[in-house]
């Protein structure tokens, strides 16, 4: 199982931001996929946004035009910008990285984003 690190979860008020990051080790690259998932109580685990590295991004249709994702250089990282964050946003977000469009699924330890105020 390949560790992934997150960061960037928390509390938030409705209409604020926050930006979470997911980092694979270095040596993984080159990585196929990188996204973001998240589950509420009650709910399935749903699509938040995903990164095919250097061909597509799939967004969830409930953060279409208020979320980005985004990559760095090396392409080891993704970062997730949530903006005009809703009470619905809150969540368990976890990050999920592919070695390949068929590989082994390999999850983060997920981070909390609660928006409330």
């Amino acid at each position: 199982q390949v560790k992934l690190v997150e960061s960037g979860g928390g509390l938030v008020q409705p209409g604020g931001s926050l930006r979470l990051s997911c980092t694979a080790p270095g040596n993984m690259v080159p990585i196929y996929s990188m996204g973001w998932y998240r589950q509420s109580p009650g709910n399935e685990r749903e699509l938040v946004a995903e990164m095919i590295m250097g061909s597509s991004i799939t967004y969830g249709d409930s953060v279409k035009g208020r979320f980005t994702i985004s990559s760095n250089g090396a392409k080891n990282t993704v970062y997730l910008q949530m903006n005009s964050l809703k009470p619905e946003d809150t969540a368990f977000y976890s990050c999920k990285m592919l070695l390949g469009p068929l590989s082994w699924e390999n999850w983060g330890q997920g981070t909390q984003v609660t928006v409330s105020s």
